[in-house]
């Protein structure tokens, strides 16, 4: 990621943007900070947030005007947070504390003239900017009466304290500015404090305050807004200082004052609570204080992150993400913190359907998986596994391309994808039959579609994959493509343009259900939508009609269709972040209390892994006993096993063809696992084969370790870059496996 496509991301995301009520408020200060300290009682630090964002913050609090107010998301449920009245409390119950300390001098004179309530501001603000600011009183303009005279001259020491000079304005003089312009550097009239002074310095601009003699500045006279009078002098400020800089006074002025902020926030799960509002105000002695400040919504737009168990995980949102991965990526020596972050994505897209700014982490992560496998700088343990199971489905062990046994053309081409194979072959197989009884010529596909490699950055590697596809189709005659797996359509549609493809469910809609497809216990499931089906509308239209057809009752989980959630296996977070997948399938489980109903493999097996009843269509289109909803997730050694029998059965059933050439040698070893073995081999994605080469390469050499307590015999064997250990003890029957272990470390050994 480049820098200027990283700026480009942050832009989409608006978490750091200003709260509708900061933003509607002259001097942004920060409602929501300031109702999370009162919520919490915390009365001084929330005057302490006061103090560092306005001015004169005694005299401030107890008149603003709270514009906020018009803007707070609160306002049509249960009322606007009385900010103005909890400031007001504020003022009362908090300790006093001494006025910000300015920055270092700038050794640049201004002269404010007038004590107006623009002109004490901005006093305030250019002295904490390090303005040496000499403030020439006039009779105080725009303040209350009935403020106590204790508070204004607090408010003048404090004003002392940040180093301004307090000195009485001379005799009115329409010259009196120009005069002083002399001395200063800069001057600021406040208009309201002396209404003349602007026949000689003319209308000043609403932007910059500036008038027409340069190095002059003033307000524009009979603002009704406390807040908007005192925010004259932030406004001035921000001119002087550009003037002091010689820089252009008009630039980049939009975010001074009130605007529109980008934040956009959720409200859909809010619920109305009513405003408190004392007739006395609020006091210590009540809770009524905290509870109005409690019913802050508190802004945010985290609507992609509260949907998302991989963003929530990561405790942050995209626009901190893009950094982290734009400084994972720059890093040119040491250790990548987010490498883990960025595999672990699962690149549904859920989060640019959900973001007003259409932010899409699944195309951030990959573009880093990219750049890192190109810069060689991806774990190789990240998505390893996938990719040989990928390798593993591409070869000849459970590879196919054929046309219908006894036809030498095909109209269509059934492509059922590798891991619905690996799933559930018997479903494939019924699949592949039906519709040869009903359309004739249908050739079959057994390949993978090369996801794994383009979920994990290999870009050549899916390529290849995909030429590989091309080469069958053509040398079949180009068919139509009968996709069953809709992560397979997304890719073939996306990287097979000529070919023509229809997913086998819209098919089956329109050529009818298969015999005997029914749930004849007339089954309330709830719909799975795959991600990757996230924008094919009519596809999810079709399934559910398919799913009415078979007589069950669908329910819409809150996130289906277009939002609706992965498994958990999307992008391999899975293989790169298995505990993480868990949590994620876990949440997709815990989405309704129905069975599930999906028409992806992985969605199905992921849901069960995480404890949930769930069926795969061809569960109900090809009913074959038992309960499907109960059936367990198929395990890694099995799902290759299925490939493999799948290829073996259809050859032989379909084609006559005799059995393909005798096994390996390890593959004649029998084992047999404990429960301990099994569930580790699945957690550290050993399969039975990796074992039952440890166990040849042992008979071989000879190698081994043997626990003298337990019998049990300990030996190891690295076929690839992994080395694998195996704690088993010897039978009449052949091997119990009672652990294993895998890593990458290469034991050296030593020579004596």
């Amino acid at each position: 990621m480049q820098l200027k496509e990283l700026t480009e991301w942050e832009a989409r995301c608006t978490q750091e943007a200003a709260s509708a009520c900061q933003a509607a408020c002259p001097l942004h200060m920060d409602a929501r900070g300031f109702c999370a300290h009162l919520a919490r009682r915390h009365w001084d630090k929330a005057w302490n947030l006061l103090v560092r964002t306005v001015p004169l913050p005694g005299l401030f609090a107890r008149c603003c005007d709270a514009p906020c107010q018009d803007a707070c998301l609160r306002r049509d449920l249960g009322g606007a947070i009385a900010v103005g009245a909890l400031e007001r409390f504020c003022a009362e119950a908090a300790k006093p504390v001494a006025p910000p300390r300015p920055l270092p001098s700038k050794h640049w004179d201004v002269a404010v003239l007038g004590s107006g309530l623009s002109g004490l501001c901005t006093a305030w603000e250019l002295a904490r900017r390090g303005f040496e600011v000499t403030l020439y009183r006039t009779a105080l303009v725009g303040i209350p009466n009935e403020l106590p005279a204790a508070l204004i001259e607090t408010e003048m020491e404090n004003l002392e304290r940040l180093g301004v000079v307090l000195v009485p304005a001379p005799s009115p003089d329409p010259d009196l500015p120009k005069i002083l312009l002399r001395e200063a550097k800069t001057v600021f009239v406040d208009a309201d404090a002396l209404p003349g002074a602007l026949a000689a310095l003319g209308q000043p601009d609403a932007a910059t305050c500036g008038t027409k003699i340069a190095g002059i500045f003033a307000n524009r006279p009979g603002e009704p807004s406390f807040a908007m009078r005192a925010a004259v002098g932030r406004r001035v400020t921000v001119s002087v200082e550009r003037f002091m800089q010689g820089i252009a006074l008009t630039t980049a002025r939009e975010g001074e004052g009130p605007y529109r902020t980008r934040l956009v926030t959720d409200l859909s799960g809010v619920k109305p609570v009513p405003a408190i509002a004392p007739e006395r105000g609020f006091t210590e002695e009540t809770a009524e204080a905290e509870a109005e400040a409690g019913r802050c919504i508190n802004c945010q737009c985290l609507t992609c992150v509260k949907h998302c168990v991989f963003l929530e995980h990561y405790k942050s949102y995209p626009k901190a993400y893009a950094r982290q991965i734009y400084n994972n990526s720059s890093n040119v020596v040491g250790i990548r913190q987010a490498n883990t972050m960025i595999n672990s994505c699962m690149l549904c897209g859920l989060c640019e359907e959900l973001c007003p700014g259409n932010f899409s982490m699944a195309a951030v992560c990959l573009d880093a998986r990219r750049v890192m496998v190109c810069q060689d700088r991806m774990p190789p343990s990240a998505h390893e596994f996938a990719l040989r199971d990928m390798a593993f489905a591409n070869s000849g062990h459970c590879a196919l391309a054929r046309h219908a046994p006894g036809k030498d053309s095909s109209q269509y081409l059934f492509f059922p994808g590798c891991q619905l194979t690996a799933s559930d072959p018997d479903g494939v197989a019924a699949a592949y039959g039906d519709l040869r009884s009903r359309l004739g010529e249908v050739g079959l596909l057994l390949s993978c579609c090369g996801a794994p490699a383009r979920w994990s950055g290999r870009e050549a590697r899916f390529q290849e994959a995909m030429a590989v596809l091309d080469e069958q189709w053509r040398s079949l005659g180009r068919p139509t493509l009968v996709v069953a797996c809709p992560s397979c359509q997304v890719l073939l549609a996306e990287s097979l343009p000529k070919a023509t493809l229809v997913s086998y469910w819209s098919l089956l809609r329109a050529i009818g259900l298969p015999p005997g497809a029914t749930a004849r216990d007339g089954a309330t499931l709830a719909i799975n939508d795959p991600c990757a089906a996230r924008h094919d509308a009519t596809l999810q239209q079709d399934v559910r009609a398919l799913l009415g057809a078979c007589g069950v009752t669908v329910v819409e989980p809150a996130l289906s269709g277009r939002t609706t959630e992965c498994c958990g296996y999307g992008g391999l977070l899975a293989q790169a972040n298995p505990d993480l997948g868990i949590r994620v399938a876990r949440h997709r489980a815990e989405a309704a209390a129905e069975d599930f109903a999906t028409y992806c493999a992985m969605c199905r097996d992921m849901l069960a892994k995480a404890g949930k009843r769930a069926r795969h269509l061809f569960d109900l289109l090809f009913p074959r006993g038992g309960d499907p909803a109960a059936r367990p997730a198929t395990g890694f050694s099995r799902r290759r096993e299925n490939r493999v029998r799948l290829k073996e059965r259809l050859l032989a059933d379909l084609w006559k063809e005799p059995a393909p050439a005798p096994k390996a040698a390890f593959e004649s070893i029998a084992v047999a696992f404990t429960e301990t073995a099994e569930r580790h081999m699945e957690e550290r994605r050993i399969l039975v084969s990796d074992i039952q080469k440890v166990l040849r390469h042992m008979e071989e050499t000879g190698r081994r370790f043997v626990h003298e307590q337990t019998g049990h015999s300990l030996a190891s064997y690295r076929p690839s870059v992994v080395t694998y250990w195996v704690q088993y003890e010897a039978g009449s029957a052949g091997y119990l496996v009672h652990n294993v272990w895998s890593h990458r470390l290469q034991i050296m050994e030593g020579h004596a």
